[in-house]
Parts: structure tokens; C-alpha cells; sequence
């Protein structure tokens, strides 16, 4: 896959916690490696900072530069410092280190997010880049089936992601507003030129589906030449995704892919109940399904980036 003799350029969509797993299968695997980050995040403190300041809000951006720094003593205790939380109860309490520092050198760089973002990267030796999915910051609308039998509209419109996962019931619809935000060209660049397009894990409405709700990422993918793989999350999400099975999260996906194509579904082995039910699930999405061990060991609920490594490998190979 990818140019003869060079490793293959891969796209990584997402954010928060799933994105960096993610991240940190892939780079095992290729230097090529491209982050393109959710930029809806309104709580804690990227909440309060693109309430007081325009800029994009930097937590989910600086924890995928923290998921590709270098690992060197040097670069291990930057990322340690990036990664740090303020503590005390003044207003700074809370903040990590690094949305600040994010923040200060996109007001040096007079707003351009993306400079700002590869000026961390370089001092942090990243094993490719993060871009954010658009240039302005994006609010997320959903509208939430309640869980109130008594509740006569039985449905919310909830607006902003803080608010939306912890409004209890599930998730029906998700828009992002604007709707037709810009995407910086790099973006579509990398894209365009992708040998491999990977979507999760992470929370499937908020982090995962708003890439495919952002016209101009969602045409950009349904032309790229590049195999789209999707990474199943290992359990529901409680508020957004309860009770979904994996087969349930991909027709989900599904139904907002709208002309992209969907190559590959790797899932965790043991978190599969119905494997007959989420085999036909991949087949009607014209994909073929990968089912590996690529859980942490012990039964946490999280991806192992070495068994996700493994598991992404088998993506890679040449078909």
C-alpha cells in the first residue's frame, strides 16, 4: 500500500481519549501520520477559554500532540508538563498547561491555529502532525430521546458537547453549527493524498460522526483514493450510545457516511456478542470485518495501542 519503499500516509479522525489511542497504534506503524481533531470541545477548560478568547478550543488538539511527541527524555518531560493540570481554586485551577501554551502561541502567530500547532509540534518532535477538522470552532446540536416515560416530547434539542453527554438518554441526531464551517487546506491535502483514512474509537456523536457532518471533510473523503477504516468502540457510551451493540454503532455511522466509502471495520474480539450480526452489518456497508484482541489485557475498557497496532497492521498489508 501506498508509494513503492515509503511508508503509507495516514489520516487519524477523531478526538479526546479514542483519537489518542488511536494515534498511538498508528505510529507505530508509519511516521506518515496526520491527526485531524475535533474542535467542539465547550467544557472544563477548553470551554472556558473559547468563551473568553477566539480561538479554537485546544484540549482535544493538545492531547493528540501529546499522543505523537517524541519520546526522548527531553521531549517525555515537556509532554508530562504540556499534559499537567493547574491545581489551587483560583481561575487558572484546572487549566492544563499545555491549553495554555496552545493558546498563547496562536495570539503570537496572529490566529493561525494550524502555525501554532506545528510550532508545538516541532518542539515537541511529533511523529507527524494535528490539524484541526475546521478552522472556526464548531458547537454540536443533538437531538436526545429522554428517559422520562412521563416526559410528553420525549425528545430535547441539547445544544454544546459538554451539555449533551451528560443529558441522559440517547443520542438520535447530531448537526454542528456552523454548518458549512472552513476547513484549512492542509486538511483536504491530507486527505486527498491518504493511503489509509481511519474514524474512532471515541464517543461516536461527538467525536467520532462530526467529521462526516462537515460538508467540505465529507467530500474531500468521498473522493480520496484512500482505504477508510473504522476502529469500534469497546462498550456504549453511557448518555450518548447506551445499550448500542457494535453492529447498532456501525449502521449508525452508516447512515451519515453519504458517499464515502467504508473499507474496514476492526473490533475488539471478546467485545463482539453477536459476531454473525456485526459481519452482516460490515457486509452491507461493503466492508470486510478484522477481529482481533485489541483491548488493554485485565479488562479495562480501553484499546491497547500495541494490540491495535497489531490489528491495523493487517490494514496495511498489500491486498
Amino acid at each position: 500500500m501506498g508509494r513503492p519503499g515509503s511508508p503509507p500516509r495516514v489520516v487519524a479522525f477523531g478526538g479526546g481519549h479514542g483519537l489518542a489511542a488511536a494515534l498511538g497504534a498508528w505510529r507505530r506503524l508509519t511516521p506518515e501520520l496526520t491527526a485531524v481533531v475535533t474542535v467542539a470541545d465547550d467544557g472544563g477548560s477548553s470551554g472556558r477559554i473559547r468563551r473568553e478568547m477566539p480561538v479554537l478550543p485546544p484540549g482535544d488538539l493538545r492531547m493528540a500532540l501529546a499522543a505523537l511527541a517524541g519520546d526522548d527524555d527531553r521531549r517525555t518531560e515537556l509532554t508530562a508538563l504540556l499534559q499537567h493540570r493547574l491545581g489551587g481554586s483560583g481561575v487558572l485551577a484546572g487549566h492544563p498547561v499545555g491549553n495554555l501554551v496552545l493558546t498563547g502561541l496562536v495570539e503570537l502567530h496572529g490566529g493561525d491555529a494550524v502555525r501554532a500547532l506545528d510550532s508545538l509540534g516541532d518542539l515537541l518532535g511529533t511523529c507527524g502532525r494535528v490539524l484541526p477538522m475546521a478552522d472556526v470552532p464548531l458547537d454540536l446540536v443533538a437531538r436526545v430521546e429522554t428517559v422520562d416515560p412521563d416526559d410528553p416530547a420525549r425528545t430535547r434539542t441539547i445544544r454544546g458537547q459538554a451539555a449533551i453527554a451528560s443529558t441522559p438518554g440517547r443520542v438520535r441526531e447530531i448537526l454542528v453549527s456552523p454548518a458549512d464551517p472552513p476547513v484549512h487546506p492542509a486538511v483536504l491535502q491530507a486527505i486527498a493524498t491518504a493511503d489509509v483514512v481511519s474514524l474512532g474509537p471515541g464517543s461516536w456523536y461527538t467525536s467520532v460522526l462530526p467529521h462526516l457532518l462537515v460538508p467540505r471533510l465529507r467530500a474531500a473523503l468521498a473522493a480520496t483514493p484512500a482505504r477508510v477504516v473504522v476502529v469500534l468502540n469497546l462498550e456504549p457510551q453511557p448518555g450518548e450510545t447506551d445499550g448500542f451493540s457494535p453492529e447498532e454503532h456501525l449502521r449508525v455511522l452508516r447512515a451519515h457516511l453519504h458517499g464515502v466509502a467504508l473499507h474496514t471495520v476492526v473490533a475488539d474480539v471478546d467485545s463482539v456478542v453477536d459476531r454473525r450480526g456485526l459481519l452482516s452489518a460490515v457486509r452491507e456497508c461493503g466492508a470486510e470485518l478484522v477481529l482481533a484482541p485489541v483491548a488493554e489485557p485485565g479488562g479495562a475498557p480501553r484499546h491497547d495501542p500495541e494490540r491495535l497496532a497489531s490489528a491495523l497492521a493487517d490494514v496495511l498489508a498489500p491486498r
